[in-house]
């Protein structure tokens, strides 16, 4: 059956790796529909190269790696939907951006549910017919309501988790079970103004410009590998409420770009860095 696939390729750079991996392409009756490459000035190479025919992608990976130098990292993806859950608080705009965006096809992805520590978001997700389960934090620690988490997402399995406006700090422990695997949308132009009432913060500070951040979670808070951001003008005239409105708009923008490049195997994570092919 013939499956379009996506090999990642990451690694020192050396001579004549683009014409051995399109060579064993062209060997295995591989047809590349598209090659990006970037090389970094300190001399490290990404590849994503998009293919498809009928192919054992094991066997495949198995003949690359034994032909490519040591030290160059490989994956191949067949090119399907990514499998994600949502986490949500109480703000609606990123979940329903993307429970639309998924309702009409669009998100390059299948949610398999929504999960929350307040039942405020139930009402929208039943709209939509998604699974949501509502887990409380009160009267628990941070770790046992992690713990719950953790037991719910066993039952789908996940490739992605997506905070959608989830306003709860994550431990390094969970962290640990979705490493590099859980994206957030951060409600400015990072890093600043963090914490509440970032609107708020940006009115009192009279900014010229607000903004939002898509990035990947790691152990420090709000400084993980960035992913898209995006920013629009504001002058005295704008309200803190203003720019809250024209922020959170931004936020969705921002989100659905970022999960559209990461749900197509565009992201490479290097040295805390993105780079995106």
């Amino acid at each position: 059956m013939i499956q379009r696939h996506i090999l990642l390729m990451d690694g020192p750079d050396h001579k004549g790796l683009i014409y051995k991996v399109t060579r064993i392409l062209f060997e295995h009756n591989q047809n590349i529909i598209r090659n990006d490459e970037y090389v970094s000035p300190s001399g490290y190479f990404f590849m994503r190269t998009e293919f498809d025919g009928e192919t054992d992608g094991v066997e495949l990976l198995k003949v690359l790696q034994e032909e490519l130098p040591v030290g160059i990292h490989l994956r191949i993806n067949p090119k399907k939907k990514k499998d994600i859950v949502l986490f949500v608080t109480k703000e609606h705009h990123c979940l329903g951006e993307l429970l639309i965006r998924y309702a009409f096809d669009e998100l390059d992805a299948t949610i398999q549910a929504v999960v929350s520590n307040y039942n405020t978001l139930q009402p929208l997700v039943g709209k939509f017919g998604i699974p949501f389960h509502f887990i409380s934090h009160e009267n628990k620690t941070r770790e046992e309501h992690e713990e719950s988490i953790l037991r719910t997402l066993d039952i789908y399995r996940p490739e992605y988790l997506v905070l959608a406006k989830y306003m709860r700090i994550i431990t390094p422990d969970f962290v640990g079970h979705y490493s590099n695997r859980i994206v957030n949308i951060h409600h400015s132009f990072l890093p600043a103004f963090i914490g509440a009432n970032p609107y708020k913060q940006a009115y009192e500070r009279g900014v010229k410009i607000i903004g939002a951040t898509a990035h990947f979670v790691n152990n420090d808070l709000d400084e993980g590998p960035i992913i898209a951001q995006d920013v629009k003008s504001v002058d005295h005239r704008q309200t803190a409420a203003d720019m809250s409105t024209l922020g959170k708009d931004t936020e969705k923008a921002v989100l659905s770009k970022a999960l559209k490049l990461v749900f197509n195997d565009r992201v490479f994570i290097h040295n805390n860095r993105t780079i995106i092919l």
